[in-house]
């Protein structure tokens, strides 16, 4: 079955387009929707049909549906996954502005202030007749990866609403107000306030992870924004936090002292690092540069995954 909207790639297959589940569903959400897809996809579901539907239906199950199933119930592949999807959203993002968006969905999506409801409301419909018709599969699972696109994009900050056509003439002050606010909210957007809100989205991420306890996926998230944005304290400082919720206080350590090294003196992000470096039973460093010099004397190494996320070695 050949799928080329969205995701869809020869090097790059979307999972959960093909479970016709969100890219934040949780395990039990992904076993649900699996059960549900396998029992339509049984040979007895198809006994009444012919013999080409039901071998297409078992192809389907076993070259599509099961992997897909396999790569996101098992922790570790869907962590990496995950990864994946995310610089793969990424990758797009940078070229968001010479997408073709073909599915009505993934327009709307586009278009629309409310961005988590109408992903849901989009999914929804169309997951609830993605099985229905073999013949109809590949087009829906299409849209949804195309949707999932659209989603990951605008979850960035990256995508710009599409503008109403302007009216031929101005009848009222309303409609001079509207094409004024239209043309604000598709103003070029400043790379300071860019990059602000990449960090934002993943902040927001993790913290959802963090906030169901699924520590790894929200430490996977935070390192992989660690590499592009090593000088953010903000999430060195959330990242110390999961560390220290899934008992990990060395490592904790390391990425306060970061906060620390980056943080104005004095400021609220550094008092915070400060506290939790004192109730992890190290003392805190007096100031930046007394810290590094400290660090000199005992010789202490900044490799490791100071190395990694751009550090001082």
């Amino acid at each position: 079955m050949k799928i080329e909207q969205g995701l869809f790639n020869q090097d790059f297959t979307d999972h959960h387009a093909v479970l016709g589940i969100s890219i934040d569903a949780d395990s039990k959400q992904i076993r649900k929707r699996y059960l549900k897809i396998a029992r339509k996809l049984h040979p007895d579901s198809f006994a009444s049909a012919g013999e080409v539907e039901r071998k297409q239906a078992s192809d389907i199950l076993s070259k599509l549906v099961n992997p897909a199933y396999e790569q996101l119930s098992q922790d570790k592949s869907a962590s990496e996954y995950s990864v994946v999807l995310r610089l793969k959203g990424q990758q797009m993002t940078e070229q968001s502005g010479s997408i073709t968006w073909t599915s009505k969905a993934a327009k709307e999506l586009v278009g629309t202030n409310n961005v988590d409801q109408t992903y849901r409301n989009k999914l929804n419909d169309l997951a609830g007749q993605q099985y229905d018709s073999l013949d109809q599969l590949p087009d829906i699972t299409g849209q949804i990866s195309e949707l999932n696109l659209a989603y990951l994009i605008r979850k960035g900050g990256l995508a710009t609403p599409a503008a109403a056509p302007a009216p031929e003439t101005a009848t009222s002050t309303t409609e001079a107000t509207t094409s004024d606010q239209s043309s604000a909210s598709t103003a070029p957007t400043h790379p300071r306030q860019h990059r602000s809100n990449i960090i934002g989205s993943y902040l927001n991420r993790a913290k959802e992870f963090e906030d169901r306890k699924d520590y790894t996926r929200a430490i996977l998230e935070l390192r992989e924004a660690l590499q592009s944005h090593p000088k953010s304290a903000a999430l060195h400082n959330q990242l110390a936090n999961v560390y220290i919720k899934s008992g990990q206080p060395k490592l904790a350590k390391i990425h306060l002292s970061k906060v620390l090294d980056l943080s104005a003196e004095g400021g609220p992000v550094a008092q915070e690092a400060k506290l939790k470096l004192a109730a992890l039973g190290k003392s805190a460093p007096a100031s930046n540069s007394s810290k590094r010099t400290g660090d000199k004397k005992a010789g202490k190494s900044k490799g490791g995954l100071f190395g990694l996320f751009g550090g001082k070695k």
